[in-house]
């Protein structure tokens, strides 16, 4: 295939090539455990490595055989062709290869060893003294330095020698313009292989297929505004960041920004590590909560000019995404992310292996290094991060290389509920009594009362109290005993967090000569909060219960005992049912930090 390439340059028999055009006597190959489990494995030319579990893997993972795959590098492919040898399976990417069966393994891939685990990469090398010229070569201005003289006359005089230039901001700009020409060669590469052999090739990173974003833009969904800059690209590759606190801090010092104008970047190496990551092949995203918008504290144009600011020092092609409010799209929930992924990548798929989240809400206790004596304001970062699956990083184990701080997770994890645990204790118990009773339930606002009533007690005859919707406790009160009258059970659907709350109920069934079962709702502080942040980002028309109330009940709240007059206390856990897979895994969200 020949053709004029973009850049002037006449392209022949173009391959995807992420080194040098090297023959394969100047190359080496090498597997690498991208969890960085054991050495790079050595692939030579033409000549198969069997790996499996075993030493030189360091996998003990019986399911994993001792042979289970066989690896032959073509260095003129630069690929490797990877047959599954062992009973369960090898994968490529998202490809399963099956017993006997075969595919091609490329650099920027992942070849999963055993049921999508111990993932490895390729990774083709020049060695050292090869004395071809690189790409990077053939592109750049720049030229090594001259000598003064002959080579005979170097040698007489050393000194003679121009000592190499220390990089400048001009050099650092034209290596970034070098290197997005290469990759732009490599994809007219692997675009040109694609067609050749019928494939349509991903390179991992930016696409080939997509152009850049043609001007600075900004969009509002809803509680979530999008910010996108000129030549933003989209990738496979995310690199996401918080930004106060990770990409910038305030420049007077103070926990909170004095005006649209205080800030700085956060550390000097900042820049130049955003730098670093665009150059391979990231795409860089802020993400940001600014509640201050929706509350009316900070008003959305001046945000909006700050942001455009920061990015514009960074001098990179970057995209904000801000949460305005509360609800789906404020970290630690995954709206921002999802919208990310979903409606404003270009259509690309986010390798969440390949991306990673930076952030300073990472749930630090005090003092957890020198010079740093508060603690976290929050673990929403972290929590982010958690929710995503992202690897995570603190401003200062990024960018500074310090060591991982201590840290710790909130107190309620709601990836840790069983849907199938036991509905109440003891779980012998009759859940619905066969003769007239009355139920007096007792729990957190937001713990799951409505609903279990509703469900079970409900449909079986039983009247139903609710403060929210009579609106007193007399008219609950009225409602139980008009019941009991009839002969029918009652089920009195408030907090009831005290003796004196429960006292009338109890009473009001014992005048009925009827027995009165408390139905203790065992949902904690943190749950309850939790429940309450679910239900205001999925329920419409209901009334969102403050943190005030939920403190308040637990200010007041005696454990309810037999010695008050109860039959029996029946302990009710919250098990959590959704009718559709989309709300179980947004109830299992950490959704607060």
């Amino acid at each position: 295939m020949e053709r004029q390439g973009e850049m002037g340059l006449e392209v022949l028999s173009l391959t995807y090539c992420p080194v040098p055009l090297l023959s394969p006597a100047a190359m080496a190959c090498h597997l690498v455990s991208q969890d960085g489990k054991h050495d790079p494995v050595p692939l030579p030319n033409g000549i198969a490595v069997v790996l499996g579990r075993g030493p030189e893997t360091r996998v003990a993972d019986k399911k994993c055989s001792r042979k289970q795959v066989e690896l032959l590098a073509d260095y003129k492919q630069q690929a490797v062709r990877v047959t599954q040898l062992g009973v369960n399976p090898t994968s490529v990417d998202n490809q399963e290869l099956g017993q006997g069966k075969s595919a091609t393994l490329r650099e920027g891939q992942t070849l999963w060893l055993v049921n999508r685990s111990y993932p490895h990469g390729l990774r083709f090398l020049a060695l050292a003294h090869s004395p071809r010229k690189t790409l990077l070569d053939f592109f750049s201005s720049k030229r090594q330095p001259q000598l003064e003289g002959d080579k005979d006359e170097d040698e007489e005089h050393p000194h003679k020698r121009l000592k190499a230039p220390s990089p400048s901001e001009e050099d650092e700009e034209e290596d970034d313009i070098v290197a997005t020409k290469l990759r732009q060669l490599q994809d007219t590469a692997a675009q040109a292989q694609g067609a050749k052999s019928g494939a349509a090739p991903q390179p991992l990173g930016g696409s080939w297929s997509l152009p850049p974003h043609p001007q600075d833009s900004w969009e509002q969904h809803s509680k979530l505004l999008v910010f996108t800059k000129e030549g933003v690209m989209p990738s496979t590759k995310v690199a996401g960041f918080d930004l106060d606190g990770t990409i910038i801090t305030t420049q007077s010092g103070k926990v909170f920004p004095t005006s649209p104008d205080d800030w700085r970047i956060l550390y000097p190496e900042v820049p130049q590590k955003l730098k670093q990551l665009q150059r391979e092949g990231y795409k860089i995203i802020i993400f940001t909560n600014q509640l201050g918008i929706s509350r009316g504290r900070l008003r959305p144009e001046v945000f909006k000019a700050k942001a455009e600011a920061v990015v514009g020092q960074l001098g990179l092609p970057i995209q904000v995404l801000v949460a305005t409010g509360t609800g789906i799209y404020r970290k630690p929930v995954l709206g921002m992310w999802d919208h990310l992924c979903q409606k404003a990548n270009g259509g690309l798929s986010v390798s969440i292996q390949h991306s990673l989240y930076v952030g300073d809400a990472a749930g630090r206790p005090p003092n957890w290094a020198p010079g740093h004596k508060k603690k976290d304001f929050s673990c929403s970062d972290r929590l982010f991060a958690l929710n995503a699956a992202l690897p995570f990083h603190t401003p200062e184990e990024f960018f500074l290389g310090w060591a991982p701080a201590p840290f710790q997770l909130p107190a309620f994890d709601p990836r840790h509920l069983d849907p199938d645990g036991p509905l109440y204790d003891p779980p012998n118990a009759l859940l619905v009594w066969p003769t007239p009773e009355l139920v007096v339930a007792v729990g957190f606002p937001a713990a799951g009362k409505s609903t279990f009533l509703k469900r079970h007690l409900v449909p079986a005859g039983y009247a139903y109290a609710n403060r929210d919707t009579l609106g007193s406790w007399q008219k609950c009160l009225a409602a139980c005993t008009a019941a009991l009258r009839q002969g029918k059970s009652a089920a009195v659907d408030n907090t009831n967090p005290d003796l004196e709350s429960r006292r009338r109920y109890i009473e009001c069934a014992q005048d009925a000569g009827v027995p009165c079962r408390c139905f203790l709702f065992m949902a904690t502080l943190e749950q309850a909060k939790h429940n309450n942040r679910f239900r205001d980002m999925t329920e419409t028309g209901h009334v969102s219960v403050t943190d005030v109330v939920l403190n308040t009940y637990k200010s007041k709240f005696v454990a309810p005992a037999l010695s008050e007059g109860f039959s029996q206390i029946l302990q009710v856990h919250f098990v959590p049912r959704f009718p559709d897979a989309r709300l179980a895994a947004l109830y299992r969200q950490f959704s607060d930090g």
